[in-house]
Parts: structure tokens; sequence; C-alpha cells
């Protein structure tokens, strides 16, 4: 006689791995809506791109950028580093003899470094100008005696505005008269 609870329960078990083997399969995937948008951009717009195409060129992305991590990997575990870097992929991908894609990545690496450059200089002046011309309001409201329970700034009262302004080296901090004319 054959038990049909075991059955069952076997059968139960192995929906449940088959279930979680296919759920780590897609954690270890591209998202296959942005492998079909960079397949899209290619293809004319009038192309049909099946599920199968799809899914095919997801595991080919998916295993060549492993494969290329990896030997990043390795070589930073070599030079005792933690870290994977844009200079260690592009040395994985010229190892294992994509000169082509390592040159190509290599030089939107430095574009990339160039910008981010760029960008931080730009915002560390624009804060730098900013805190150079922005008044601090001072509010002229009173305090307890042991200063506590300060009130907050009324709408009605005109609040004292200190202005700071930062100096170079060799600069005088004595405010100029403007010129009147």
């Amino acid at each position: 006689m054959i038990d049909e609870g075991a059955t069952c329960q076997h059968s139960e078990a192995k929906v449940i791995h088959l279930t979680s083997e296919m759920v780590d399969e897609q954690d270890r995937l591209l998202p296959i809506a942005n492998v079909g948008r960079v397949m899209r951009q290619i293809l004319p717009p009038s192309a049909k791109i099946s599920k199968e195409a799809k899914e095919t060129i997801q595991e080919c992305a998916t295993e060549f950028i492993s494969f290329v991590t990896a030997e990043a990997s390795d070589k930073c575990y070599k030079e005792n580093r933690k870290t994977v870097n844009g200079d260690d992929i592009c040395w994985a991908l010229s190892t294992l003899g994509f000169d082509t894609y390592a040159e190509a990545m290599l030089r939107y690496l430095h574009k990339y470094r160039e910008f981010e450059r760029q960008r931080v200089n730009q915002s560390k002046a624009s804060n730098l100008e900013n805190e150079a011309h922005t008044p601090i309001r001072v509010s002229t409201d009173s305090t307890d005696s042991d200063g506590s329970n300060l009130q907050p700034e009324k709408q009605s009262e005109s609040p004292i505005a200190f202005e700071f302004r930062v100096l170079e080296k060799g600069q005088s901090s004595k405010i100029k008269p403007a010129a009147k004319g």
C-alpha cells in the first residue's frame, strides 16, 4: 500500500526546491526587461523579439559579465584588495582577449572620471560662492534669564543681517565703503 501523505509531502518538497532554484537563477541573471530594452535599441523598430531570444541573450550577457568579473576579482584577491574597480574590469577584458572592449571601456572610464571631477569641482565652487554671499540672520527676540526657551523669529520684526565673506590670505578684512555716484 502506498502512503499518499508521504508522496504528497515529497512532491511539495520537490516543487519548493524547484521554485527556490528558479528564484536563485532569476536573482543571478540580469533583468530581462533591461536586456530586451538594449536589444530593441540595436534592432529596427519593426523587429519582434521572442521571449526565448531575450532569455538566451540574458543568459549569455550574465555569463559574460560573471566571467570578466571573476577574472578581475581574482586579480584583486592576489593583490590583497577587496574592491574591484573599473581599471580591474578593463584589465580583465584585455587579459581575456577582449582588447577592443577593454579599449572602449577604458576611454569611457576616463571620460566618466573627468566628468565626475568637473561635477565635484563645480559643486564645491557653487557651495563656496553660496556660503560667501549668504547672509546669516540673527533674531533679536528675548530669552529667559537662563538662555532657554528661545522664541522663533517673528515675521514682523526685522532681523539683523550679518554677511560673512571668505578672505584669501593677504586680503584685508576691512569693508571698503561703496562708491557713491
